[in-house]
C-alpha cells in the first residue's frame, strides 16, 4: 500500500522516477560507496537506485527518523535547505560534515526558481510553508534556471591556505563543519576531547568575526558538546577564547576552546577560567565575607 505523503506541503513532490538532480549524478558516476539520501522525504530515489544495486539508505525527519549511526562515501540533500532558515540550514551542513567519511563527497541541491522568499500559503495544499533562496560556498558542479548542484568536500581538503597557520593545514582531521567554520582536536590537548572551534575566514581577533561567523562557532559547540559527552562523558566544561598577546593568544586565527573537565584533573577547580590570572581564581574567602 502506497504511503500517504501527509508533508507533502514541506517535503519534495511525490514522483514515479528518479528526480533530475538525482539521475544527473549518477549518469555522471558520482554516487559511489555507501550513499546517503539525507532528507530523502518518502525515499522514491532511495528505492529506485536500490533496485539498481546501489548501497544507499535514506535519512527523513518525517519518515525515515532513525538517524545514521555510520559514514558515508557519498551524501546527497535535494531541496531540503530552501524549506528551512539559516539557523537549520547550518545545522544540517554540520550532520552532513560528521557523517561524511575522510575524503568522500556530499552534493548539495537548491532550487534557482524561487521567485518569493519567506512565509507563503502553499497553492495547493492551503497550509503555510516557507521557502528561501540559498547560496553556499562550494564549488558549482551544475547549474540552470530551475536548480544548481553543490559539491562539497570536508574543509581541510578543499582550504588553499596551507602555509599560513597551523589550523589551515590539509593535514587537519575535520570533527564538525558549517559554511563558516569548523572543528578539529587540538594537538596538544590540555584534557581527553579538548577541540578547537575556528572560524573558515583568517582573522585574528574574536571581536572582529561577523555575527554570522559567531552564531556559526556557537551552533558547533553546542553539537560538538553532544559528541564530547558521548565519547568522553566529561564531568564538565570550559570554554575560552583568547584574544591579543596579553591574553594569552599565540596562533593570529581566532579559535574558541572546548577542554572537557574531568572530577579529579585539578587539586581545586573553584573559579575556572578566573585562573588564568594565577592565584585570583578561588575567590570564595572574598564571598564569604562580603556583606
Amino acid at each position: 500500500m502506497k504511503q500517504k505523503n501527509i508533508y507533502s506541503y514541506l517535503t519534495a513532490i511525490e514522483r514515479d522516477k528518479l528526480s533530475f538532480p538525482m539521475n544527473w549524478l549518477k549518469r555522471r558516476n558520482f554516487l559511489n560507496g555507501e550513499i546517503l539520501d539525507f532528507g530523502c522525504g518518502l525515499g522514491t530515489d532511495v528505492g529506485f537506485l536500490q533496485k539498481n544495486g546501489f548501497n544507499i539508505v535514506g535519512y527523513d525527519n518525517y519518515y525515515f527518523k532513525q538517524y545514521p549511526k555510520n559514514k558515508f562515501d557519498t551524501i546527497t540533500c535535494i531541496y531540503v535547505l530552501n524549506v528551512i532558515d539559516s539557523i537549520e540550514q547550518s545545522k544540517i551542513l554540520m550532520s552532513i560534515s560528521e557523517l561524511l567519511k575522510t575524503g568522500g563527497k556530499a552534493f548539495f541541491v537548491v532550487r534557482r526558481d524561487i521567485k518569493r522568499e519567506g512565509f507563503r500559503v502553499h497553492y495547493k495544499h492551503k497550509k503555510p510553508t516557507f521557502q528561501t533562496n540559498v547560496r553556499l560556498p562550494f564549488k558549482t558542479i551544475f547549474e540552470n534556471t530551475f536548480c544548481e548542484i553543490y559539491e562539497y568536500q570536508h574543509f581541510n581538503l578543499t582550504n588553499k591556505k596551507t602555509k599560513e597557520c597551523i589550523f589551515c593545514s590539509p593535514e587537519n582531521e575535520i570533527i564538525l563543519e558549517t559554511a563558516f567554520a569548523y572543528s578539529m582536536f587540538d594537538k596538544f590537548p590540555v584534557s581527553e576531547g579538548h577541540s578547537l572551534i575556528i572560524p573558515k575566514r583568517h582573522v585574528s581577533n574574536y571581536f572582529d568575526l561577523t555575527l554570522n561567523e559567531q552564531i556559526a562557532s556557537q551552533l558547533i559547540i553546542n553539537r560538538l558538546k553532544i559528541i564530547l559527552d558521548k565519547k568522553y562523558n566529561p564531568d564538565g566544561y570550559n570554554v575560552g577564547v583568547n584574544i591579543g598577546k596579553t591574553g594569552g593568544q599565540t596562533i593570529n586565527h581566532v579559535h574558541i576552546h572546548l577542554i572537557p573537565r574531568y572530577k579529579g584533573d585539578v587539586e581545586n577547580p573553584i573559579g575556572g577560567v578566573r585562573n588564568v590570572i594565577p592565584h585570583k581564581g578561588d575567590y570564595t574567602t572574598k564571598r564569604k565575607n562580603f556583606k
